[in-house]
């Protein structure tokens, strides 16, 4: 539809939409909850519904209805969701712009485990492309990477931190489950799922407090009424599994990125209730991503090899 096309009693409405609602609309007719879809765009199920409740206000009218847990789109919603495939292709197209190769900066920032054992080959990779293009790449600590992709003092960060922050909006690269590591040899090695009382009174080489994984864990063994024999706390999952394949304890850990680089003395098991992780990529809220930021989230995107990462019924 072309601007002259819009009834102009309807073009005020029209003119206020934004592309975040609308990919709020597409991740809810596709995912069918407000959960899910946060999930899929990597914000808040809060979010979702503000957003849907911003876009129906514009339109004047009800685009789901709840049914059975489930948010079922409207014949309007159904027929705005068909015309929307070609919209973001075009936007990724655009994103992809044919002409110059990117100039002036791109500023990466992303924690420890990502920024050592993930990124670096990536980086390169786009900068070999790109030799025009000055590139800072920076590790931090995630408190710290939030607040700089926040403040705009970076284009893009990459962390498995969770985050609900006005200054970010974040974009999923990859979801996976929490994995159980254990020594070779280990008797729970025989199990095809650990369980939280499995790991009763078990030696277990677990997180530090500020690690945004603690939380969540430490949950699940509360519920389960469980007591783990915590025998040393570690900020990163690459000295987690050196603990753990030297005999120290067990631990449970994000596979992503470093679960195909685990080499030998370690087994690893899926471990159920399921604990979620996203990888995201970080962007400021405050100024549309630039090309260039867009052309390397692009490249890391076709680079990830998710076959790389297990996946258990």
């Amino acid at each position: 539809m072309h601007r002259q096309d819009i009834p102009e009693e309807a073009g005020d409405r029209y003119a206020g939409i934004t592309l975040r609602e609308l990919e709020v609309l597409q991740a809810l007719v596709l995912a069918g909850t407000a959960m899910n879809a946060g999930r899929t765009l990597g914000i808040s199920q809060s979010a979702v519904s503000r957003r849907l409740a911003q876009l129906e206000e514009r339109l004047g009218r009800k685009l789901f209805e709840r049914a059975g847990g489930r948010l079922m789109p409207t014949v309007e919603a159904l027929s705005i969701h068909e015309q929307l495939d070609p919209i973001f292709d075009a936007l990724a197209r655009i994103a992809r712009q044919v002409g110059d190769p990117p100039q002036g900066e791109l500023r990466i920032v992303a924690p420890p485990t990502i920024g050592h054992r993930f990124l670096p080959a990536r980086v390169a990779a786009f900068g070999k492309r790109n030799p025009e293009l000055r590139i800072t790449f920076e590790v931090l600590a995630s408190d710290s990477l939030v607040t700089g992709v926040a403040e705009c003092r970076y284009d893009v960060g990459l962390t498995d931190t969770s985050t609900a922050h006005d200054g970010i909006q974040s974009e999923v690269l990859l979801a996976t489950e929490a994995i159980c590591i254990l020594p070779c040899g280990h008797p729970l090695a025989t199990r095809e799922v650990i369980r939280p009382e499995d790991l009763e009174g078990e030696p277990f080489v677990a997180m530090t407090r500020r690690h945004s994984s603690r939380t969540a864990i430490d949950r699940v063994f509360e519920r389960a009424g469980v007591t783990r024999r915590i025998v040393i706390e570690t900020a990163t999952v690459v000295s987690a599994v050196e603990f753990v394949r030297e005999g120290l304890g067990i631990s449970l850990v994000n596979p992503f990125p470093i679960v195909h680089q685990f080499g030998r003395g370690i087994e690893l098991r899926p471990f159920l209730p399921a604990i979620r992780y996203n990888a995201s990529f970080l962007l400021p809220s405050s100024r549309p991503p630039s090309a260039t930021t867009r052309a390397f989230i692009e490249q890391v995107r076709a680079s990830l090899d998710r076959a790389a990462y297990p996946t258990f019924p």
